[in-house]
């Protein structure tokens, strides 16, 4: 790893860094407390080539490599978890997989719409009994003797599914075949047949918009399939080791938030005739968090390098992003808990940040893989045993 980071790397930063300081931070209380999808701010970003940093410039994109991803997203979680995971989903999940598996129309069609910010994207892969284990999905895509799909079946806890114009779906379309029997498309949102659930309840990163899908004998296109058929799980999966590196990043953005918090207060708070950051106690977390916040951002900066070299030399990066989500996402959880329990009763009311932090952080070990499967890939890449 070179620890000297480009100019195009730090330019990308710096953009990431204004916007999020100049137009997220400051409505970010506002968004989460309606739960208003922030359509104006995710089109600012778009505009700026932030919703498609990996994205070569012929499809819109910025042409950018996946450790300047990782600076950007560093930022803009910084400034509001919400707005990162809808940059995460747009960046990471929609854009990747087409990009490596699309065809050339699919790439100009879809990935330039939304790294320009002119529409949204989602990744539809969950279903009400169906997380962790993608191959027990219940979606069906039956193909038509005139080469058509016709797809009947729900997706649940889809990110910017209520606002999205297009999706990539994962079905069975051989469902005897297991793995090897999933699908993916492309699934426009105004077509006969989609059909959006309500809006869900979140505890945290609420300005983004979750949902439900349902698909009632919705007709895609034979150009509308993603890669081969039968490769959807392949593509789910690779697209996933991707997705882990941008929710590590969130989770590093989320974790210096809240780290930043507790230091300004521990200087400014007094107690006893002195600031509380005298006192060994609190001390003692500031060190735990910063050691915890530094190991996070220098493992997802090592995650995002082994995927370019990946993209460079061939071969996984599966590993190094399971142990960057794991260990960003648990450091968040760690470290604003410990900011929230520094600030006190001030941590605990809405007129601080710190209660949005904890309540955002815990999505962080839960999507796109849970801390119980990032532990189980890493272990079963460590030994080659299943």
């Amino acid at each position: 790893m070179d620890f000297n980071f480009t100019e195009e790397q730090l330019m990308i930063q710096d953009v990431a860094r204004r916007i999020a300081q100049e137009k997220i931070a400051p409505t970010a209380a506002e968004f989460d407390a309606s739960g208003e999808f922030p359509s104006a701010n995710i089109k600012i970003l778009g505009e700026n080539g932030l919703m498609g940093i990996e994205v070569p410039a012929e499809y819109g994109g910025a042409g950018m490599d996946p450790v300047a991803y990782v600076l950007a997203m560093i930022e803009i979680a910084e400034a509001d978890c919400a707005h990162s995971t809808i940059m995460s989903v747009n960046n990471s999940l929609f854009c990747n997989g087409i990009l490596k598996f699309g065809s050339e129309e699919q790439k100009q069609k879809y990935v330039r719409a939304i790294a320009e910010g002119e529409a949204v994207g989602a990744f539809a892969l969950t279903e009400p009994q169906s997380g962790s284990d993608a191959t027990a999905m219940r979606c069906k895509a039956v193909k038509r003797d005139d080469g058509r799909y016709v797809v009947n079946g729900k997706k649940s806890w889809i990110t910017s599914g209520p606002v999205a114009d297009y999706i990539v779906l994962f079905a069975q379309t051989d469902p005897s075949k297991g793995a090897k029997g999933i699908t993916a498309f492309m699934v426009h949102t105004d077509r006969e047949g989609f059909h959006r659930g309500k809006t869900e309840p979140k505890l945290g990163i609420r300005a983004s918009a979750t949902c439900e899908v349902e698909f009632t004998d919705y007709v895609v296109e034979p150009e509308e399939v993603l890669g081969q058929e039968g490769e959807g799980f392949k593509i789910a999966m690779g697209v996933l080791d991707a997705g882990r590196i941008g929710i590590a990043s969130q989770a590093v953005g989320l974790g210096r938030a809240a780290y930043k918090a507790a230091v300004a207060y521990s200087r400014e708070r007094k107690s006893f005739g002195q600031p509380i950051g005298s006192f060994q106690m609190i001390q003692a977390k500031i060190a735990d968090m910063k050691c915890r916040l530094d190991a996070a951002e220098l493992l997802t900066l090592r995650a995002g390098w082994a995927k370019a070299q990946a993209e460079k030399n061939g071969g996984r990066f599966s590993t190094e992003a399971a142990v960057a989500k794991l260990t960003a996402s648990e450091a968040a959880m760690f470290i604003t808990h410990a900011a929230l329990q520094v600030h006190g009763g001030m941590g605990y009311s809405k007129e601080m940040p710190l209660e949005r932090y904890f309540r955002d952080a815990k999505i962080t070990e839960i999507y796109e893989g849970t801390s119980e499967i990032q532990r189980m890939v890493i272990a079963r890449n460590e030994t080659g045993l299943r």
